[in-house]
């Protein structure tokens, strides 16, 4: 006999096990995320070819 593979619905659908709770983001401020990193890159590369430039 096998064991039963039956896989009931779970609690912990909508959540993010291996994420702490104060570094979740909310759905709606994701973009505001990634616009924010997208500026700090654009920034870090702009300082080093004006370094290199000097």
């Amino acid at each position: 006999m096998g064991r039963d593979n039956k896989q009931g619905q779970s609690n912990n659908k909508g959540s993010l096990p291996q994420t702490p709770k104060n570094q979740k983001i909310a759905p709606n401020k994701v973009s505001e995320e990634f616009s924010q990193e997208f500026m700090e890159l654009i920034n870090s590369v702009a300082q080093n070819k004006n370094k290199k430039k000097k």
